[in-house]
């Protein structure tokens, strides 16, 4: 069983941590996070063992970064690449429930939770986050860093770029764009193209 070493001692965290587990897809060995006040706490049974500086320390594990936000996200892989951590040391956790046809690609460090459905021809980037019940329909393309909270769900040939959020329990109309890191709030309905860095709500959203 492979290594694993968990950024961020997040919600995130700890979801990834209970299903790696339950799967058997990983050997947790710790968790890395610059708050110094968590230096050897427990989370869930995971030791937090130093900052993310400290990640070089252990070269044999893969690592997973599980921080909510995208922008923090992003900063923290970039920081990592700083350091001089190998982008083929990422690991990608995906529920071993999910179904992933031929037709499908997940990217390096990506996340997909419990009950995600992944349609035919999905390509998701590095480094994105899909929360339990998510929906991809067929075609839909998620750039890198992008985040789908529960229940989200994206029609037929939607296509999202960079470090866009979609929020709980919101959809995109099957062959949208939603530009980059644009933002859709909770439970909103997008049956337009989003302009980038734009914030949508409400239904339809706007």
């Amino acid at each position: 069983m492979e290594e694993l070493l968990i950024v961020s001692a997040s919600g995130l965290a700890r979801e990834v941590l209970a299903m790696v587990r339950s799967s058997g897809q990983y050997d947790v060995i710790g968790i890395l996070d610059d708050d110094f006040e968590l230096l050897g706490v427990s989370v869930d049974g995971a030791t937090v063992l130093g900052g993310i500086g400290s990640v070089l320390r252990y070269a044999n594990a893969n690592v997973i970064v599980c921080i909510e936000s995208e922008f923090e996200r992003e900063a923290a892989v970039g920081r990592l690449a700083q350091l001089g951590l190998p982008e083929g040391r990422y690991a990608t956790a995906v529920d071993p429930g999910i179904p992933l046809l031929d037709s499908a690609f997940v990217g390096q460090g990506s996340i997909l939770l419990h009950n995600v459905t992944v349609a035919p021809a999905v390509s998701l980037g590095r480094h994105v986050v899909a929360m339990p019940n998510v929906h991809l329909g067929c075609d839909v393309h998620i750039a890198d860093f992008a985040t789908l909270c529960a229940g989200a769900s994206l029609g037929g040939g939607a296509s999202l770029g960079r470090g866009v959020h979609v929020g709980m329990n919101s959809c995109v109309r099957e062959g949208i764009t939603v530009g980059r890191y644009a933002r859709i709030g909770m439970g909103a309905a997008v049956e337009s193209s989003m302009p980038e860095f734009a914030t949508w709500v409400g239904s339809p959203a706007h």
